[in-house]
């Protein structure tokens, strides 16, 4: 268990701590002192190794948390509110001797000292107010341009609790005649080179304590585009925002992972970086020594996991190789199982969840983990042969605080790996080419982070590779974020499934019904299948219902106007009557199509549905896959979990259920005879084949169906996406209202119109190519 001391931001400090010291304050008792003293006079001894003390550790404002208590080799750790951060020093760390390193100042006590942000004023052209010694958080500074300049980037920027002026640089300039736009200064930089033509230089430095994150040196093209990345200047308390690493990381992992085209095409101006044969080889390590605590740790652990969930709902399937480390590697899974078929993408979160740290020994081991990536490299390169490991593309994640102390600078090994991917650039004049299949990207985490060495480690084109982040805790979040790219709005059955999120992001897909004929009214749900259709039950749209009748929400409160809908041509409610079927719901379908497209985000996306090629690519189906296949990798089981919604308020809850199939199926549909206006002695006469059944208490206790949840997407989360196989139809007993989840009874049971079972309906409408409203979707030819 981890101390932990705490102090408000004032001249006084408070500590809380658990365990074996319950409270103290500023003064220590004269025992305890003797104590302390007389434990130190036997370290000094050489052969005694002892605990290190509390004395001058505390705070001014903040707290701090010990890994290992007292004990020697504990890291302890300061903390302070948003907007300041701890001075002089971030941690410390226990000695065998019983003294801190670094050691507490005399003359500086540690306090909580409020963020900086870089120096403004370094605007060429142009004026900066107001003008300040210093820049503190909430500090505003306004920038006007001399006459015949005009101003670009921000006209006002505000001092964030990050260390960084939010908006975008201003830059002064005036039509030169230069080839490439005045590129600017960033706050608190320097530059050498004012001329903007083809092939000239400019070079950045930042000045005083800070140091440069982004390209130090920049050419302009022929294109009138500069080399590199935007230079900024950080202090040692400056960090990158989970948002900033979402825009960054997430448009250029996105990128590699959305479409498989030739090299040499592009998406909307940005290379494609895989080919249609190539590979996707991910490496990620976590850094679980000891200046790691154990925090960072999980959230590291927790954002890999939800990392991995998101490329897995993209097209291209990678292969992983996941270790942690420390002076040893812990590897979780193996880059070469899944060559040998050994590991399936379910074993690789298994294996990542269920991993813990156990003993974590002394000392970090950077180049070993680089070394171990390297070497499983040389062996696909041995296994696949040289050509087949032209198509491989790599990509190298390293969470880390960079404080190497074992094996050497890690910098050798990853120029090895530079060669083994550009295929030995020094005698192979194609090698420049071969620069997008190597990406090492380094998210820097911890209390000390050792910039200098971490960043000369990060390889690739375009977008920055080094992120500096103060709390990882919301990068489960952050990668989250990048399903909402442009790149993936044809993708269906995208959702967020992290314990914060909201339902709309969870479910994107549902929509709400109601149904207005004259004095009487209906609520159905139903679920967005393309950007133009809603998918329901045809009995929530009765005989006289006109288009003007049915409204549809999405996104929790957008109404959309209705265009046409259309049933399912066999549907008739009142087929079977004479033969004791008050009611007949088979083929209980219905298409509503809306008078426009629903603009895609995170909060509305189609759900996949079954028998398209859309749904094929979610399922990781290759080659040419068939309906059947798909059927039965969902409805494969005699017990098929399945879930739907039911609407309460302006929100849904989840209903789960057991389909019952197979040698199931009759025991479930004979209390079909139980319902209501049923008097036949058959119950195949109500329930069809396209029928499917859940509900009762064996063998295990289903959610009941209520009213208003007709139309409804009965769904089944795979490879983390959403797969919709049935519509919520009919049910044998009314045990709730609309928005409860209630369970099921002994004898209750409910019906759901199987997808696979009107396909045809569904291909006639969605696959229509003789009309220009709306995309199609691509329905299988088997």
């Amino acid at each position: 268990m981890a101390y932990i001391r705490s102090g408000p931001i004032q001249n006084r400090a408070i500590w809380h701590t658990t365990d074996r010291i319950n409270s103290f304050n500023m003064g220590f008792s004269v025992h305890w002192i003797l104590l302390a003293a007389f434990s130190c006079l036997l370290c000094m001894g050489g052969e005694v190794r002892c605990d290190c003390t509390e004395t001058k550790m505390q705070i001014q404002g903040g707290f701090y948390t010990l890994t290992k208590q007292l004990e020697r080799g504990s890291l302890l750790t300061y903390r302070c509110p948003e907007g300041f951060y701890p001075y002089p020093a971030t941690s410390r760390l226990c000695q065998p001797n019983g003294t801190w390193l670094p050691p507490p100042k005399r003359f500086t006590p540690q306090r909580c000292r409020i963020v900086e942000c870089p120096d403004p004023s370094v605007l060429e052209s142009g004026n900066v107010s107001p003008l300040l010694e210093k820049y503190f958080v909430n500090n505003v500074t306004t920038y006007e341009c001399y006459s015949g300049y005009s101003l670009r980037g921000s006209e006002s920027r505000t001092c964030l609790p990050n260390g960084k002026w939010n908006g975008s640089t201003p830059i002064c300039s005036h039509d030169s005649g230069n080839n490439c736009a005045d590129p600017g200064i960033p706050a608190g930089a320097s530059r050498e080179g004012s001329i903007f033509g083809i092939d000239d230089t400019v070079k950045y430095s930042c000045i005083g304590k800070l140091f440069l994150v982004g390209s130090s040196e920049r050419v302009c093209q022929e294109n009138g585009q500069w080399t590199g990345i935007e230079p900024a200047c950080y202090f040692k308390h400056t960090y990158d925002t989970p948002l900033e690493v979402s825009a960054v990381f997430g448009s250029a992992i996105t990128n590699s992972l959305t479409t498989l085209q030739s090299p040499d095409d592009t998406q909307e101006g940005r290379s494609i970086r895989i080919s249609k044969n190539g590979t996707l080889n991910i490496y990620i390590a976590v850094d679980i020594s000891e200046s790691i605590e154990e925090k960072y740790f999980r959230h590291a652990r927790d954002a890999v996991i939800k990392l991995i969930r998101k490329i897995s709902s993209f097209s291209v399937t990678p292969n992983y190789e996941i270790i942690f480390f420390s002076s040893d590697i812990y590897e979780v899974v193996s880059i070469l199982d899944f060559w040998d078929g050994k590991i399936q993408l379910d074993d690789v979160m298994t294996k990542l969840s269920n991993f813990e740290i156990e003993d974590r020994n002394t000392g970090t081991d950077l180049n070993l983990v680089l070394n171990t990536f390297l070497e499983r490299m040389g062996i696909i390169k041995q296994q696949v042969g040289v050509d087949s490991f032209k198509d491989h593309r790599h990509v190298l994640l390293l969470f880390t605080d960079g404080a190497y102390n074992m094996g050497g600078s890690p910098a050798p090994t990853v120029e090895k790996i530079k060669n083994m991917v550009y295929m030995d650039p020094t005698s192979n004049p194609e090698s420049k080419y071969r620069e997008d299949y190597l990406d090492i990207y380094i998210f820097a985490i911890g209390a000390e982070i050792f910039d200098d060495d971490l960043q000369p480690l990060t390889i690739g084109l375009g977008e920055r590779h080094y992120f500096r982040m103060d709390d990882i805790k919301n990068l489960e979040e952050t990668f989250d974020k990048m399903i909402d790219e442009e790149e993936v709005k044809g993708l269906c059955g995208l959702h967020k499934d992290y314990e914060t999120a909201n339902q709309r992001d969870m479910y994107p897909w549902w929509a709400f019904l109601h149904v207005k004929t004259g004095a009487t009214s209906k609520n159905c749900l139903g679920s967005l299948v393309t950007r133009q259709f809603i998918l329901t039950a045809a009995h929530c749209l009765p005989y006289g219902v006109l288009p003007e009748d049915v409204t549809v929400e999405l996104g929790g409160i957008t109404e959309k106007g209705v265009k046409t809908f259309r049933l399912h041509p066999e549907y008739n409610i009142s087929r079977k009557e004479k033969e004791g079927v008050k009611e007949f719901y088979d083929y209980d379908v219905a298409l509503i199509q809306l008078k426009n497209d629903v603009p895609i985000d995170s909060t509305v996306r189609p759900i996949c549905i079954p028998c398209t090629q859309e749904t094929s690519d979610a399922l990781k189906l290759v080659g040419q896959s068939t309906c059947k296949q798909q059927e039965q990798l969902l409805l494969k089981n005699h017990l098929e979990s399945l879930s739907f919604l039911t609407k309460s308020g302006n929100a849904v809850r989840r209903k789960d259920v057991n389909a019952k199939l197979g040698d199931n199926r009759d025991e479930c549909i004979r209390h079909a005879l139980e319902a209501e206006g049923i008097t036949t002695v058959k119950p195949e006469d109500a329930v069809t084949d396209n029928f499917l059944c859940s509900g009762g208490l064996i063998p295990f206790r289903d959610h009941i169906a209520c009213r208003g949840d007709s139309g409804g997407a009965v769904f089944k989360n795979y490879q983390f996406r959403t797969i919709q196989v049935a519509v919520v139809s009919w049910g044998t007993k009314e045990l709730c209202n609309s928005g409860n989840v209630i369970d099921s009874n002994e004898v209750s049971r409910d019906f759901h119109i199987n997808l696979f079972r009107v396909v045809p309906f569904l291909r006639s409408i969605l696959e229509d190519k003789d009309q220009d409203d709306f995309v199609p979707l691509t329905f299988l030819t088997d």
